[in-house]
């Protein structure tokens, strides 16, 4: 079994730290890179680039919103030119940025509202499909699993890989739990391990109301911004190793 572990770095922004982005670099194998829009400054998102580069820590572009007030958490109707040349121009940034790192960006995965929006909002998807084809076809998409984002991905060209969250509540219909609602957010690391060990061997999670939902995903996201993060995203990986799967990214076994 191989399962990749990723997980949203590069936010700090000026004097605002946010997350340990080098002790996360240790543990996941995959860096979503923020790309300045709901979050990270230049040189911040230089450096951890840099820093995933030296792990061989696999970097994808964070992309959002421009929504640095809202951290990229505020739903958004952008009028479909701009979705497309800010999800292109967020790219480009990190591209850049990547090469001076001695690195590449090698998948796409929304932010926030953008994230969840596309994932059953069939206009904002295109939008971000297209503008992901754009700036290069060769990218993965990252998506929630189980959501209709994917078919339409997929049917457009794009890799997709499909994404289940460590330290987020699951509804009975496999969504996501509201940030506004009880049971949204995960804080045991012992338990969100165990939970993640099922993902992983019976594709399955508990949702908040005790039933049982099937998760089908290539990739675990433990959130660099939650409490306990650098401590959760360590007991999902030795659970899963002690278990006898394979802690990759993706992206090294479509090489």
């Amino acid at each position: 079994m191989q399962i990749d572990l990723n997980s949203d770095l590069g936010e700090s922004l000026g004097a605002w730290r946010m997350g340990d982005d080098a002790a996360m670099l240790d543990i996941v194998s995959s860096a979503n890179v923020a790309c300045g829009f709901h979050a990270g400054d230049a040189a911040g998102i230089l450096r951890t680039l840099r820093d995933a580069q030296a792990r061989g820590v696999v970097v994808g572009a964070h992309v959002g919103y421009r929504d640095l007030a809202g951290f990229g958490r505020r739903n958004m109707d952008v009028d479909s030119a701009d979705l497309q040349a800010d999800v292109i121009y967020q790219i480009g940034a990190l591209q850049g940025l990547a090469r001076a790192a001695g690195t590449a960006v090698r998948y796409v995965k929304p932010h926030g509202a953008l994230y969840n929006t596309i994932a059953h909002d069939r206009r904002q998807a295109d939008d971000v499909i297209a503008a992901v084809r754009a700036a290069d076809p060769q990218l993965a998409l990252v998506a929630l699993a189980g959501s209709p984002l994917i078919g339409w991905a997929r049917e457009a060209g794009l890799r997709v890989v499909a994404e289940a969250f460590a330290d987020r509540g699951y509804t009975p219909a496999g969504a996501l739990v509201s940030r506004r609602e009880k049971g949204a957010v995960l804080h045991d690391a012992g338990q969100i391990a165990e939970r993640m060990l099922r993902l992983v061997s019976e594709g399955t999670v508990e949702a908040v109301d005790g039933s049982t939902v099937r998760i089908e995903a290539d990739s675990i996201c433990v959130h660099g911004d939650s409490p306990g993060a650098v401590a959760i995203a360590r007991a999902v990986r030795d659970r899963l190793e002690r278990a006898g799967v394979e802690v990759a990214s993706f992206a090294c076994a479509a090489q």
